[in-house]
Formats: C-alpha cells, sequence, structure tokens
C-alpha cells in the first residue's frame, strides 16, 4: 500500500493515519506453521519539526512449534513501529526510510520493522523443559524413564555397585 504524504511534508504538526493488513508472503519463519490472522497494523505519520515519524502498532496471531519441545502453540505478536522517514539518506542509515514522490511504500516499512522484531526462538513457555534426549519424551508432561548417563570417570565404581 502506498501512503501519500505530501500534505504533510511542509506542515509541521500535520499527520495522516493508516490501517493496513500486511500480507504474509515473504514472511516465512520456520517457527510459524500459520498466521491465523493477517499481520494488521494501525498508526499514523506525523511532521514533528519538519522530520516524519511513522507511530503505531502491527499486531498478528500466529500457530507456532516451540522450539524447544516441538509443540504448536498459539501466540500474539505485537510490534511498535517507530520509524523515522527522509527524503534521502546520504549515509545509508538502516534505520531510516527513503520517501519516493512525496509517499512511502507501506508494507515495506512495515514487514522491515516486523521481521526486525522477530523473535529467535519460539516457546511454548518461558519455562519449556524440551525434550529428552535420549527417548524423545516431552519433559513438559512429566518425567522419562531413562536413567541418566553416568560421568565415565565414575564407571568403574558402578560396577562396584553390580555387585
Amino acid at each position: 500500500m502506498r501512503l501519500n504524504l505530501r500534505d504533510i511534508i511542509e506542515v509541521p504538526g500535520g499527520s495522516v493515519p493508516f490501517a493496513c493488513e500486511l500480507s504474509t508472503e515473504g514472511l516465512d519463519f520456520p517457527s510459524i506453521r500459520e498466521y491465523l490472522t493477517k499481520p494488521y497494523a494501525e498508526g499514523r505519520v506525523y511532521n514533528e519539526a519538519g522530520i516524519l515519524h511513522l507511530e503505531g502498532l502491527l499486531t498478528a496471531e500466529l500457530l507456532c512449534a516451540c522450539d524447544r519441545c516441538g509443540e504448536e502453540f498459539e501466540s500474539v505478536k505485537e510490534t511498535e513501529l517507530d520509524a523515522i522517514l527522509v527524503e534521502e539518506n546520504p549515509g545509508d542509515d538502516p534505520e531510516l526510510f527513503v520517501l519516493q514522490d512525496d509517499g512511502i511504500d507501506l508494507d515495506e516499512v512495515l514487514t522491515t520493522l516486523f521481521v526486525l522484531d522477530m523473535e529467535t526462538k519460539f516457546l511454548c513457555k518461558e519455562d519449556c523443559k524440551g525434550l529428552c534426549p535420549t527417548c524423545g519424551k516431552n519433559l513438559n508432561l512429566g518425567p522419562c524413564a531413562c536413567r541418566k548417563p553416568i560421568d565415565p570417570r565414575f564407571a568403574v565404581l558402578e560396577q562396584l555397585l553390580d555387585k
């Protein structure tokens, strides 16, 4: 979606509201199984002393796979939108977004902010215990029957206990 900002570029205090759905194409993450709702953004672009700021909130409901235990769980991802829009970026600053013909490609800005705010690990709960490395049982459901591996330095002492 293209957002025309011509009316506020030269008007300090001016603002342009926006509300849109973001396409999930290109938003593939290994732990996200599906988007239960498309990412939805709502906010505004405003001129503060000649500098254009984009602010708002982007929300998406996700079906994820836990990176420790593999169980599926639902999650709501909220991304605070905060960006500065400029007419030209002489230093190629990655935190600035360049206007094109007095407007901005809102999808590009929102996608970038959403991807940069994405978690590196998806966990079903903060204290997820994961899977047993020996038998593969989900340790969140209870302990497994596996014996803990014995330190090889104590293997000789184990033989004494067996007698």
